[in-house]
């Protein structure tokens, strides 16, 4: 918490100066100053849509793998319990010790499956971002901002919705993309 709280403090003194130094060097001029909230704008621009929809329909495919195997696991369960008191006890300990292989790979196979799944959203969301992070990089120089910040609770502690240029970077950047 301390080193948060410390990489807060720097964040801060340094945005600071670079406020100082651009009045500093630019009395005359006025700052213009807007700020973006990058994960709103990931999740509501058309790339960000059509890869929540992606995500959902692998989690979906997953889902019913995940039905179909551990009805598989259920079935082989219930199949041994009752064949059980009629096997002799090597035969039943060799099915009962195949029965714990299949569910731990049953196991190790939905655990890959998540991480899988959640590698390919991070990856998406990171794709998207690049390229909302060039959008907003063109509207800041093409339209004279000073600084456009990124909206996060850690570093901008208030931040009026008259500089909130969100929505333009979602509908510039949904705009490139036809």
């Amino acid at each position: 918490m301390r080193s948060k709280t410390i990489s807060i403090g720097v964040g801060i003194l340094i945005l600071l100066g670079a406020f100082g130094l651009a009045f500093g060097q630019a009395q005359s001029t006025s700052l213009k100053i807007g700020f973006v909230d990058i994960q709103k704008a990931v999740n509501e621009c058309n790339a960000g849509k059509e890869a929540k929809k992606a995500i959902v329909k692998e989690v979906e495919k997953f889902q019913k793998q995940f039905a179909d195997k551990q009805k598989e696991l259920q079935t082989m369960k219930e199949s041994l319990e009752k064949q059980a008191p009629m096997l002799n006890p090597d035969v039943r300990a060799n099915k009962e010790k195949d029965l714990q292989n299949k569910v731990r790979e049953f196991q190790r196979w939905q655990e890959d499956s998540q991480n899988e799944v959640n590698q390919k959203r991070v990856e998406m969301e990171r794709n998207i971002s690049l390229g909302l992070q060039k959008v907003i990089q063109k509207l800041g120089a093409d339209e004279g901002f000073t600084f456009i910040m990124e909206l996060n609770e850690n570093i901008v502690l208030f931040a009026s919705k008259t500089i909130d240029l969100t929505d333009r970077v979602i509908k510039l950047h949904d705009a490139q993309k036809k």
